[in-house]
């Protein structure tokens, strides 16, 4: 399996941001070749980080493609600055 995990700082209104991400991407994570799982997380003060889980490393690869082009779409005006990515093969689940 393989995760790609993005960080958003400076999140203008969670509410929103979730409101969003539930009604638009999260469709277009499930249409992903190998989806497994997406999590949309509001860790707080301003901060959200969200986390697709792939059967490969293709269907990672083009999570972060979808990702930051829904985000320059349709999140703009909520999630100001670009994220931090990190993606990679997972190596332990349970």
């Amino acid at each position: 399996m393989y995760a790609a995990v993005r960080r958003y700082e400076g999140v203008t209104d969670p509410a929103e941001a979730a409101r969003l991400v539930n009604e638009g991407f999260v469709p277009l994570m499930r249409q992903v070749s190998g989806f497994v799982a997406y999590y949309w997380i509001d860790a707080g003060d301003g901060v959200m980080v969200s986390t697709s889980v792939f059967q490969d490393r293709a269907g990672a690869e083009e999570s972060v493609v979808r990702a930051a082009d829904f985000v320059r779409d349709n999140l703009t005006s909520v999630l100001p600055h670009p994220p931090e990515v990190t993606a990679g093969e997972v190596v332990a689940s349970a």
